[in-house]
Formats: structure tokens, C-alpha cells, sequence
């Protein structure tokens, strides 16, 4: 169990968050983690919530076939990231087809379980917020090729996707057509090399980019 400190006072505390979460087992997780609430501790002291950033977490939704392994920066040893890798063909060979990811931070984790939740693909979704950072780059916001994009939600008869990121200081949404999704997933069915990589893959920015930066 990790040793927090208050962000606000300096109290520290331990915290007792689960190391491994399987939502068929343990549905009450689910929500704790797709709102990161899960994540949050009050301070004894002076009661502000802060957020555990340091703790991995191994996500599984078996219903899904779905596994998503939060590892913070500095969180694993060189030989453990081997052990993973092992871990991962393991996996493969077990339980067959499975969507194995990874993600550094609490916020990614989130997003990756909402993603698949709404049964959307999470190369489709990085594919549209390039295409949807491209389109409103070439209307005069330079500024959102960095920002850092996140799916918010599938809303409406048309199934629009909408997207959140910070600007000036507070969340701005863009919502796009489902179509674009649609035209994504098909660019990435047609062209078979365009897939993560084999075991705990990072699908994000950086794996897009790779394919169409």
C-alpha cells in the first residue's frame, strides 16, 4: 500500500488502493475507475482530496475481454517490464483474443474504459482526434496539436463523439460525427500493419503519430 502525502498540509497516510481489479468479480470497481474516484483519498488532517498518481493498477473486464495495466512512470524496474512481457504472451496464450493496453496515468486509464465500455475501438478514437486536431489546426487553433484530447462520451441518436481538453484554464468539448469514427476504423481495417504492437500496447498520441504524423 502506498505512503501519500497531502498535496494541501504534508499529511501522510497510507492508502489502501487494489493493486488488481476485476469488475466481474468486483462490479463496484467499475465506476470507481471510469470516474477515479477510486483513486481519491481525504486527508485526515485537513480534509482535501488528493489523487494517487504513483500506484499501478491492473484493470480486467472479462465481459469485454478486456485488460488495461496503469503503470506510473518509475512505478516498475527494468526487470519487472521483462516479467511483463512474459506476463503478456501468457495471457495470449491462454485466454486467447484479448485486447491488451497500457497507460501511465490515472486520466488515460479512465478513458480507455470508457472508450470500450461504449464499444468503440481505441485506434479509431486516437485516429479521430488526430483527424479532429488536423481539421481545427487548419482553421487557426495551432494550440490543440498539444493539447491532450480525451473521449467524454457517445451521445445522441447520431452517436456523436465527443471529446474534452484543457484551454485557458478550463475543459473545452468538440463533438464530432460518428462517421468520422467510422471512416477511421475503416482506414485501420484496410491497412493491416496499422495495429499496436503485441502485448501491453500503448494506443495514443504517440502511436498515431507514428502511422500518420
Amino acid at each position: 500500500m502506498p505512503i501519500c502525502k497531502c498535496a494541501s498540509c504534508g499529511t501522510q497516510q497510507t492508502v489502501s488502493i487494489p493493486e488488481r481489479v476485476n469488475v466481474r468479480e468486483n462490479p463496484e470497481f467499475k465506476a470507481g475507475v471510469r470516474d477515479g474516484s477510486i483513486f481519491v483519498w481525504t486527508c485526515p488532517a485537513c480534509g482535501k482530496p488528493n489523487l494517487v498518481t504513483d500506484q499501478a493498477m491492473l484493470y480486467h473486464d472479462p465481459d469485454a475481454r478486456l485488460m488495461v495495466y496503469l503503470l506510473p512512470p518509475g512505478s516498475i524496474s527494468a526487470r519487472m517490464e521483462d516479467s511483463l512481457a512474459k506476463q503478456s504472451a501468457l495471457i495470449s496464450e491462454s485466454l486467447g483474443d484479448y485486447t491488451l493496453r497500457r497507460v501511465d496515468d490515472v486520466g488515460t486509464l479512465m478513458e480507455k474504459v470508457k472508450i470500450f465500455d461504449a464499444g468503440l475501438d481505441d485506434c479509431a478514437i486516437e485516429m479521430c482526434k488526430h483527424v479532429t486536431r488536423m481539421e481545427m489546426a487548419e482553421k487557426g487553433d495551432k494550440d490543440i496539436l498539444q493539447a491532450k484530447m480525451k473521449f467524454f462520451r457517445m451521445e445522441g441518436a447520431d452517436n456523436e463523439i465527443v471529446f474534452t481538453y484543457p484551454k485557458d484554464g478550463s475543459m473545452q468539448c468538440v463533438a464530432v460525427g460518428f462517421n468520422v469514427y467510422e471512416d477511421c476504423a475503416g482506414i485501420i481495417r484496410r491497412n493491416p500493419s496499422v495495429k499496436p504492437s503485441e502485448g501491453f500496447a500503448r494506443v495514443d498520441s504517440g502511436w498515431v503519430a507514428s502511422f500518420f504524423g
